[in-house]
């Protein structure tokens, strides 16, 4: 009877070891998807500037970084960042904006 209670114990025990990994997992992921979706916009909040630039008459061949190489991300109220680079070759412009929450990060 005494090795039956131990190993109906053990094996409650287990269980209830493996349900509280599994939680947590489950709640890492949930915040985990509120700072990629924070990244993602911060990422679009980066184009959207950049063709704000365009829209005020720079030309895409004499884009510019934002923020500039030398300084950190540009922040946003919420706390996310971002960072753009430009590329002109040719008749070809290419943006890439990398937002970033956390320690999430979105291109």
């Amino acid at each position: 009877m005494l090795i039956t209670v131990l190993a109906l114990s053990g094996t409650i025990l287990g269980a209830t070891t493996i349900a509280g990994l599994l939680m947590i997992y489950q709640l890492r992921q949930s915040s985990d998807i509120t700072s990629s979706t924070k990244a993602i916009f911060a990422a679009d909040a980066g184009i959207e500037t950049q063709l704000f630039q365009i829209s005020k008459g720079v030309p895409p061949g004499e884009c510019k970084n934002i923020p500039p190489a030398d300084s950190g991300p540009e922040m946003l109220s919420n706390g996310a960042s971002f960072r753009t680079t430009c590329q002109v070759s040719g008749t070809d412009f290419v943006v890439k904006s990398v937002g970033s929450y956390g320690n999430v990060s979105r291109a």
